[in-house]
Formats: structure tokens, sequence, C-alpha cells
């Protein structure tokens, strides 16, 4: 009879179309059994279990194409039966998905061309890296709250060990433990929230949360319980975007790891975890339902938008003037990217009833930055392994001279250091400048009035980041001027054919994005719209609140 519940449960669903709509996911872990057979069949030699990861990437991109077709007019949840679903596949999930394979195939390429002649444990490297990439894409490719936390571990397991990987290095052993220290605090901590909010709420569906805490935050019995919960939730996804309290472990993680792996977890880590930050504020903001007031469904919640816009604030402002006395490239880019990671997070405080006009302001800027911050990342870390690899030493004496030593490193790190900052011509302006735009449209849907109003919450952030730009400015032209303007007479840098293709082309893209900024503009947007929002179960019914209101149909 049980059987036959089962087999019950399952009827009516089309279970070979949810395995379609995540066989990107599949191909990644076929990926990492390939790896694992790599040594019985093809020996450990290094560059024969890269071209392995090679070929599997490029079956997942082929898979990830096939996919984006399929959810072009609207998302869809699978692999459960219950209404909120385990996984999502829509347009950000996949727009996601070409990110990670794009950046994946630029840390191999500085993998293969620094570490691939000496590296020993070829299997165990890449078996860590694709397990912490498949978590990225399940962190934003999910709204349940059980699925969220096992994707965010997921992608933490692998990155403490691939951290650590040269365990002969003392400075990266000690790094990797005090990651993985701080990684498993935080995880207690979002344990913790998880387990009230699923105690308080009884359901894992986080648009059924998301309702509840509409109904209860600022007039229900269990109100505090409820903060508390969503509170303790947020800082696991705070750890994983270093997020002012919860950045301690990044520094010292960037300094002690290859230069590939610092590289890897620059960018990525940060932009799943706001991408994930950006689907739950989407939820969130249509939690009321479709028959809620949008106006009041989004009063009840300017408290969390604040939470949010006040920890993106204060991480932009710490990141920075950390950035102020460091001498090591590294660990200065490490708290660089703590900087960026609170100008984006800004982004994600953009709270929209999705029935409004534009509400999807907030993430198509976001995801517009995550895109211009992967080339900038990418390139001026490319830029400082080759003179890490040359000298063996990230020191920023390191760099005096390089305009006179390899010129045709000088340039694309002025340029992607430029487009840090956010300076004209570069993409790195423009990005900054669409997360004040939607900042700005809080101005415009201001739904409370008073000290602490949403329309206020825009103008302090605004302010901030455009404070903290000209405040980055000084340690990002430290580099520029030991660059150019010193020389003290050392060789010249000896620098591969193709890694200086993958960081001149990072410059050459990002000029060329302020110029076809629109059209970056009009893809983002695509990957934005008609995103998937669960359905609420209210007074019997379920009322899906997904494409038709993401499409701004009433």
């Amino acid at each position: 009879m049980a059987l036959l519940g089962q087999t019950d449960l399952w009827a009516g669903i089309d279970v070979g179309e949810h395995l379609f709509l995540f066989s990107p996911m599949i191909v990644l872990v076929c990926t990492m059994l390939a790896v694992v057979a790599c040594p019985i069949i093809l020996g450990r030699g290094p560059r024969s279990i890269a071209t392995v990861v090679w070929l599997g990437l490029g079956i997942t991109l082929f898979m990830t194409f096939r996919v984006a077709g399929a959810v072009a007019d609207g998302g869809v949840s699978g692999l459960s039966t219950q209404p909120g679903g385990m996984l999502i596949a829509d347009n950000l999930s996949v727009g996601f998905q070409f990110l990670l394979l794009a950046f994946l195939a630029g840390v191999m390429l500085m993998w293969w061309m620094g570490s691939s002649a000496t590296e020993r444990n070829a299997p165990e490297f890449f078996i860590l890296l694709l397990g912490s990439a498949l978590g990225m894409v399940l962190m934003v490719s999910t709204t349940n709250l059980l699925m969220i936390v096992m994707a965010i571990e997921l992608a933490s397991l692998p990155s403490y060990a691939i951290v650590g990987f040269e365990k002969r290095n003392r400075v990266a052993a000690e790094a990797s433990l005090k990651y993985m220290i701080f990684g498993a605090v935080c995880a207690a901590i979002m344990l913790y929230g998880a387990s009230l909010l699923y105690g308080l709420v009884g359901s894992l569906d986080m648009a059924v949360i998301a309702s509840y805490t509409i109904d209860n935050l600022s007039l229900g019995p269990n109100r505090v319980l409820l903060a508390v919960g969503l509170l303790c939730f947020l800082v696991g996804i705070a750890f994983k975007v270093s997020a002012v309290p919860f950045h301690f472990w990044c520094p010292d993680a960037f300094e002690g790891a290859r230069i590939e792996v610092t590289t890897w977890l620059s960018v990525v880590s940060k932009g799943a975890g706001l991408l994930l930050l950006a689907r739950l504020v989407t939820v969130f903001c249509a939690g009321g339902g479709a028959d809620a007031n949008p106006a009041l469904s989004i009063t009840f919640l300017t408290p969390l938008a604040w939470t949010i816009g006040i920890i993106a604030a204060v991480t932009c402002t710490v990141g920075n003037f950390a950035a102020y006395k460091q001498r090591s490239v590294k660990r200065m880019l490490a708290y660089s990217s703590i900087a960026h990671a609170g100008y984006m997070m800004m982004a994600t405080a953009v709270f929209i009833h999705p029935s409004i006009s534009g509400s999807t302001a907030g993430i198509t800027a976001l995801l517009t930055y995550v895109v211009i911050y992967l080339l900038m990342n990418l390139g001026a870390f490319g830029v400082t392994a080759m003179v890490v690899w040359d000298t063996g030493s990230d020191k920023i004496e390191a760099f005096t001279g390089l305009m006179r030593r390899s010129p045709w490193l000088a340039v694309p790190m002025v340029a992607c250091l430029m487009s840090l900052v956010g300076m004209p011509p570069f993409a790195g302006f423009i990005g900054k400048w669409w997360i004040l735009v939607a900042l700005g449209r809080l101005q415009n849907t201001a739904t409370s009035s008073g000290m602490f109003s949403l329309s206020t919450l825009g103008w302090l952030l605004m302010i901030v980041a455009v404070v903290n730009t000209f405040i980055s400015l000084y340690y990002y032209l430290r580099i520029v001027v030991q660059m150019m303007f010193r020389d003290d007479g050392q060789r010249t840098v000896r620098t591969p054919i193709v890694g200086l293709a993958m960081v001149n082309g990072c410059a050459v893209a990002l000029f060329a994005l302020l110029i076809f900024a629109q059209p970056l503009k009009r893809t983002a947007e695509r990957f934005t719209r008609n995103m998937y929002t669960a359905s609420v179960e209210q007074d019997g019914k379920h009322k899906t609140l997904a494409s038709a209101i993401q499409r701004g149909t009433p």
C-alpha cells in the first residue's frame, strides 16, 4: 500500500521533463564521476584529467542552452511533488549557469598555465572544484529551505579543502582551518534559524514562509522568534558573500590559497549567494499573495529591507578601509571583493512588489554587475597570477615598473583596477550606475513615510555607494602608481601568450561593455524576466505568484 501511495503521489508528474530541466546539474555530477574513474582508465596525468573536465563542461554548456530555450517564457519547479518544488529552472538559474561555466573555464585556463605542470593530485582538485560549482548552481536554483541549506554546505565544504589543497603550505593550511571553523559556526547559526522558521511555519517553501512573515512580522504573537529565525538564516548567506561581520575568513583564505582558487572564490561564491538572496527577496516581495495590497505587503517587510541595506553599507565601508594598509595585492583584492559584495548587496535591498512595473530593477542591476565583476576580477587576478608565477611574490613591490617590464600586463591591470573603482570608460562605471538607478526606484515606490522608510534607505545607500567609490580610489591607484611611475630596474616579466590573451581580452571587454551597455542591460533583463515564484496556499487554494505577475500581468 505504501508503494502504491508513492506511485499515486507522482502520478501526472513528467519525471523525464524534470530531469531534462536539471540536466546541466546532472552532467556536472557525471563529470565528477568521470574524474573519479580517470585514474583507473587514463592514469593520474593532470592534463588528461583536465581534458575530461573540459569535455564535461562542454556538454554542460550544450544542455544549458537547451534548457534556456525551454524556460524562456516562464520558470518551473520540479523534482518534488510539493507545489513549491525542490529545484527551480528559470531564466535566472540558467543565466547564472552560463556565467559560472564561463568563469570556470577562465579559472581552469589559469590552472593550466600555472599549476598543471606540478599538479600531483589533479583528480582530487577537480572533484573539489566541480563540487563547489554544483553547490553554487543549486544555491541559485531553489527557494526550498532545506535545499538552500544543503546547497550552501555543498558549495562550502569543498571550498574549505580547496583553499588548503597544498598541504605542505603552512599559510594555506592555516587559512583553510580558519575558513572551516568560521564556516562551521555560521552553518550552525543558519541551521538554528532554519529550524525556527520551519517550527513556526510548518513548511519548507520560502513562499509560504514569506506569506507568514508578512502576516506576523509586525503584529504576530511570534514576531520575535520569527525575526530571530530570519536573521540567523541570513547569516549563512552573509557568510557566502563575505558580508560584515562574517567576512573574517576571506582575506586569509584569499592570501593562502592558490591564485586560481582565490580567483574562483572571489566571484562565483559571492555571485551565487547574492543571487540567492535576490531570489528570496523577490519571493518575500510577492509573499502577500496576488490579492494582497502591494504597498501594505512591502511596508511589513521594510525592517528586513533595512537590515539587508545596513549590512551592505557596513560591508562596503569596512572592505574599502581595510584594503588601505595591505601590502599583499591578493589580500588587497580580497578586501576589495568584500567591498564589492557590499555594493552588490545594496541591489538586493530593493524591495518592490512584482505587480509594480520595473520590479526586477534590483536583480537586473545585480546580474549585470556580476557579469562585469567577473571580467574585472578575472583580469586583475590573472595579471597578479602571472606576476606571482614569475617573481614568487604578490607584494605591491613586485609590480614596480611593470609598464616597462611587461606593458601587455600593465595596461589590462590598469583597465581592471579603474573598472573596479567604477570610473569610465570602463564597464565598472555603468555597473555601479545601474545599482544607483535601482536604489533610486525606491524613491518612486516608497510605501512608508518617516525616518525609516524605503525612500530614506534608498538615499542612504546611494550616498554610501558614492562616498565609498571615492574612498576606494586611493588603494587601487597605489598599484597603478607602482606600475607606471616607479621603476627599480627589475628584469622583464616572462608571461605565457595564453595568459596575455586572457587578461587583455578582459580589458577589451570591459571597454566594449560600456559602449554596448544597452545590449548588456537588455540581456540581463531577459535573464531576470519571468522568474519562478512558488505558489502560496491561502484559504485552501494555491495562488500562483509566478510568471504572470513577473510579466506585469494583473
